[in-house]
């Protein structure tokens, strides 16, 4: 079943992201509190959502997510954050529903784009996601400005 995320998921929601940064190879980037998700998905103008992938009572994965905006459609769509199934239950299709799940969204709501990074290392989901009719956007090079380099930026 995929269901959004309640508040009694967040611990298990921390773990999923948790096992992501060790997947990514990035295990002390992952520092998100049990009280930013909860404010992030459940506050009072949520702007953030998780859905999650849930057999028989276990939670298997979840997609979090959030609106972006493409000034050249003058449409709303979708950024995937992270996509993450538990590696043992990888295989079993789960995946490909939770993305079918927020492509249905996107196509219900009018929204012109799916989209999300992926690392350039990680051959399994490059393939996967060609496999759905997913493309690169390989002319594009994303940039981020963080820690102290946005602190001075913003001064």
């Amino acid at each position: 079943m995929i269901r959004a995320a309640t508040p009694q998921d967040i611990p298990e929601i921390l773990e999923l992201i948790k096992e992501l940064a060790d997947y990514e190879k990035a295990p002390e980037e992952a520092k998100a509190t049990p009280e930013q998700l909860s404010a992030a998905f459940f506050g009072d103008s949520p702007k953030v959502f998780c859905e999650i992938v849930e057999v028989d009572g276990a939670i298997l994965g979840c997609a979090i997510w959030f609106l972006n905006f493409s000034t050249w459609q003058g449409k709303h769509g979708i950024y995937l954050e992270d996509l993450y199934i538990r590696p043992q239950y990888r295989g079993s299709g789960w995946g490909k529903k939770l993305l079918q799940h927020l492509a249905a969204k996107c196509v219900e709501n009018n929204w012109g784009r799916f989209q999300w990074w992926v690392l350039d290392w990680n051959e399994p989901a490059i393939e996967f996601y060609r496999s759905l009719g997913a493309a690169p956007m390989d002319e594009w090079t994303v940039y981020r400005v963080a820690g102290d380099e946005l602190r001075q930026l913003g001064s």
